[in-house]
């Protein structure tokens, strides 16, 4: 298999309660390598950027507000099967529905403050990371 990268947000939820150290202990033993990572204060430009893809959802406004509510940590992670990965790891959206041991089922308060953000492509992954990483900041 293919080592590829995909992208990653720590929510404003988890950074709010210290859990940063928790989740990447979990994205690394899943066998995720952090190759960048930067706590950042997302404008709201940014956020509506980065969720344009929702923007004629009811929601939309909802989570601009709340991706901008607080610090995020935005990553890099890198491994096989990367974006998949991550995702397995992160769990269901609804945290009742999360197997156990995924972060969502284990930190998220809410399907809305559900702790974090994973790319659903590589496609979508390379998009992502361009938007808040430049080349000389991804160092494996």
């Amino acid at each position: 298999m293919a080592i590829e990268r995909t992208f990653s947000i720590l929510k404003p939820d988890a950074t709010e309660r210290n859990l940063t150290g928790a989740i990447n202990a979990l994205i690394e033993k899943a066998g995720l390598r952090i190759v960048a990572q930067k706590r950042i204060r997302m404008t709201r430009e940014q956020a509506g950027t980065f969720y344009a893809v929702h923007k004629e959802r009811p929601f939309f406004g909802e989570l601009v507000d709340f991706m901008t509510s607080g610090p995020v940590v935005v990553q890099v992670l890198e491994g096989e099967n990367a974006v998949l990965k991550h995702r397995d790891v992160m769990g269901a959206t609804d945290p009742s529905k999360a197997a156990d041991g995924t972060i969502r089922k284990l930190h998220a308060k809410s399907i809305g403050e559900n702790s974090v953000h994973g790319s659903d492509a590589p496609e979508t992954a390379a998009i992502e990371i361009a938007q808040f990483f430049s080349g000389n900041e991804i160092v494996g």
